[in-house]
């Protein structure tokens, strides 16, 4: 039998549990949405950060939502030879250069021991077929970016609470306007999969 105290443990565990995945909800604490929000712009950080130029964030129609919509490259393209400067090759280097990829990015933020493998097992067949619906509308609105290529990726955030003794209060400041969101969590960046799925 197990005694007082650990059972007043365990369901002290379960409940703070519960309410982290449920976003808190008190009004000290972000709710699912905001913690979703923080993960679409620790990606769309990342995403700049390698080059990339985010067109739209949380782009919507009747279909649904892509949380990110971007355009770039994953790598430089290298030119050898030493001559790419000079005029004889710039036409030549014009027709060889990739148009930038238009990446659609669905963004899963989720805390240690959720049910779905963090995240991967929630962009099912049905929500890829409403990603693509999406990215079509957004692509009839956008003719001048459809010759560009494009892909579906996931990006997977990891999303754990602080303890209370590595808390810090920020001060709100125009650059920090969000100190609770932030200091009240941990995010990562666990795996981004490029081209997580096609047509």
């Amino acid at each position: 039998m197990p005694s007082r105290e650990s059972s007043k443990l365990n369901s002290t565990r379960k409940r703070d549990r519960a309410q982290f995945d449920a976003g808190c909800n008190s009004p000290t604490s972000p709710n699912t949405r905001d913690i979703g929000t923080l993960g679409e712009n620790l990606v769309a950080e990342w995403l700049q950060q390698q080059g990339w130029e985010i067109l739209h964030r949380q782009w919507h129609c009747r279909w649904g939502e892509i949380d990110i919509i971007a355009l770039g490259t994953d790598a430089a393209s290298e030119i050898t030879g030493g001559k790419e400067n000079s005029p004889a090759n710039s036409q030549l280097l014009s027709s060889r250069v990739p148009l930038p990829t238009l990446a659609f990015v669905e963004v899963k933020t989720r805390s240690r021991g959720n049910w779905d493998a963090g995240g991967k097992l929630a962009v099912t067949i049905a929500k890829q077929t409403k990603l693509w619906q999406t990215a079509e509308i957004f692509l009839s609105n956008r003719p001048d970016l459809a010759n560009h290529p494009c892909r579906f990726d996931v990006a997977l955030v990891r999303c754990e609470p602080l303890r209370l003794k590595t808390q810090s209060k920020l001060p709100s400041t125009a650059v920090n306007s969000q100190p609770a969101l932030a200091v009240r969590y941990c995010l990562a960046l666990q795996e981004y999969i490029r081209s997580a799925f096609t047509s």
